[in-house]
């Protein structure tokens, strides 16, 4: 199922933005010049009244529960202004029918990824377990679950987005975990977990290819990571081994190279390193995983198979000098 989101007021300055294929929405009133949208405005701060119509689509990001009753005009804008008293949201939820950042400056996001990765995931995941790091307002933890995952376990270092994790959980009849917990400190959560998602953290990182050794552990079928790329998306063969002199093979614009940001990118000071796809992909191979899948030009699925060396893991090898 498509919605359709127009506002019922200011409806002559409204213009429609093409997103996602399965949805479309319309946001009202111009970005600040020197901050995206989604920063200045909440998608509900004008608490307007949403009208939604409806289309014989699928979308992942609607609630099943939404194709048996549709929310009135007042329960919408109540459940605007409860979306509203917990502050920005950066993933755009579907709740019964109200966006919760329709405004986001990348669309509808993270529905837009979602659309290309979910059919490398499989569709039954009954009695799977999910780790979701940096889950954020909870969309891939809540899509995990809605296919049937039997424990899932959402993570992050941000209580704001803990507190929309939960809220939307909460609305949608959803049960997941949430926990405050840092990448750093995975190894510090009990088990192994069939899915790990690593979506969109690494390149936050100040410390990333030690964040994903050490998730490694964490890791008992597939990791679904995601970063960030910049550079070259093009990849090639190279080398076991180059001479001391050789430093021809840096100029070159495919060797695998992590850029790093001094002060800000995007407006955002939390943006460390962002690598190319050459990297990214020498990186994944290095700390013992296996690509399998690269749905989508940001995205890898991965099978942890050789994470141990005589029987450690590479970054226990690393702290103790042996690697």
């Amino acid at each position: 199922m498509c919605f359709l989101f127009q506002p019922v007021a200011e409806a002559s300055r409204a213009r429609s933005l093409a997103r996602c294929p399965t949805l479309s929405m319309t946001p009202v009133g111009p970005a600040s010049p020197r901050f995206p949208l989604f920063l200045t405005r909440n998608a509900t701060l004008d608490l307007r009244i949403f009208e939604p119509h409806f289309h014989l689509n699928d979308m992942a990001s609607v609630p099943e529960s939404l194709h048996e009753a549709v929310p009135s005009a007042r329960t919408s804008r109540e459940l605007a202004g409860r979306i509203s008293e917990l502050g920005e949201w950066f993933h755009n939820l579907n709740l019964h029918g109200v966006p919760t950042a329709p405004h986001h400056f990348l669309g509808d996001f993270p529905n837009i990824k979602w659309c290309q990765i979910a059919h490398a995931i499989p569709q039954d995941l009954s009695g799977a377990t999910v780790l979701d790091v940096g889950c954020n307002a909870g969309f891939y933890s809540i899509e995990m679950k809605k296919r049937g995952a039997r424990r899932v376990l959402g993570i992050d270092v941000d209580e704001r987005y803990l507190k929309q994790a939960r809220f939307a959980a909460d609305t949608l009849g959803v049960e997941i975990e949430l926990q405050k917990c840092s990448v750093y400190e995975t190894d510090h959560i009990p088990g192994q977990f069939d899915y790990v998602f690593f979506m969109g953290v690494f390149y936050h990182l100040r410390y990333p290819l030690f964040a994903l050794d050490n998730l490694i552990k964490k890791v008992g079928d597939s990791l679904i990571f995601q970063t960030m790329v910049r550079g070259s998306g093009e990849v090639q063969d190279w080398e076991e081994d180059y001479p001391f002199w050789n430093t021809q093979i840096f100029e070159q614009r495919n060797f695998p190279a992590m850029y790093f940001i001094e002060k800000s990118y995007s407006h955002d000071p939390t943006n460390w390193w962002i690598p190319n796809r050459a990297a990214v992909e020498s990186m994944l191979r290095s700390s013992g995983l296996e690509i399998a899948d690269h749905p989508e030009p940001e995205t890898w699925i991965c099978h942890p198979t050789h994470v141990r060396r005589e029987g450690q893991y590479v970054v226990e090898r690393e702290l103790e000098g042996t690697l």
